[in-house]
């Protein structure tokens, strides 16, 4: 089994400017992803795709390749992983190599580690699967929300059979974290997603290791959770 690992890592960030090479305890973030990469098997390549020669400078002293700087069209606000993970397949089919799997490792991702991939790839194996999409328990129940109306009325807010019921008693949801995206290459080129039809299964991580940094609060918690494990290793 060859894995192509793709870390994308677009130059511009609105909400946090700079946050793919921010340092984060030590390291620029990205960094943090292309380690968690580097020596998995079946893991063959790590490469990032960006758009900025200095995440390009800074992957490659990490021990990342970056082949190519990722054209202005795919380096938008509406430029969609799928088609930055096909520009990427594409290059190195044209290179003469192929591969069976990507793994998609968003560097918004640093306490996702090497140990966390070996799990995916090894449940990818065992369950024969086409596709591993890491989750995480959601800290709310989905079933205290609702929409509200333009009269803020809650009224219908919450349904008559869960009004008294204790949130302990509630089942347990699991949410999309960021983390990990595996997918076979055929099917990924097929369907156009990492979300395949069938044959797809979840990868569960815990809460404290699906930290996804969007915003400094974001980044502040990741800090602190890698300060702590690094005080208590």
């Amino acid at each position: 089994m060859k894995i192509l690992a793709i870390i994308p890592a677009r130059g511009g960030s609105k909400r946090l400017p700079g946050k793919n090479i921010k340092v984060l305890n030590g390291k620029p973030l990205i960094q943090w992803s292309i380690e968690s990469a580097l020596g998995v098997d079946n893991i063959c390549k790590v490469m990032v795709s960006t758009d900025c020669q200095e995440i390009a400078d800074i992957a490659l002293e990490s021990g990342a390749e970056v082949p190519f700087l990722r054209p202005e069209a795919l380096a938008t606000d509406t430029s969609s992983s799928s088609d930055v993970i096909k520009h990427a397949l594409d290059y190195y089919r044209d290179q003469g190599e192929i591969f069976d799997f990507i793994l998609l490792l968003q560097p918004t991702s640093p306490i996702r580690n090497a140990k966390h991939n070996v799990e995916a790839i090894e449940l990818l194996k065992f369950k024969q699967a086409d596709a591993i999409v890491s989750v995480c328990e959601s800290e709310h129940s989905p079933l205290w929300a609702n929409t509200l109306p333009d009269d803020l009325s809650m009224d219908l807010f919450i349904r008559d059979e869960i009004k008294n019921t204790r949130s302990q008693d509630l089942p347990s949801f699991y949410r999309l974290n960021g983390a990990i995206y595996l997918a076979h290459v055929e099917r990924f080129y097929k369907e156009g997603s990492l979300f395949l039809s069938s044959n797809i299964y979840a990868y569960k991580m815990d809460n404290e290791s699906s930290v996804d940094i969007d915003h400094e609060l974001d980044f502040l918690l990741a800090e602190t959770i890698l300060k702590y494990k690094g005080q208590n290793a």
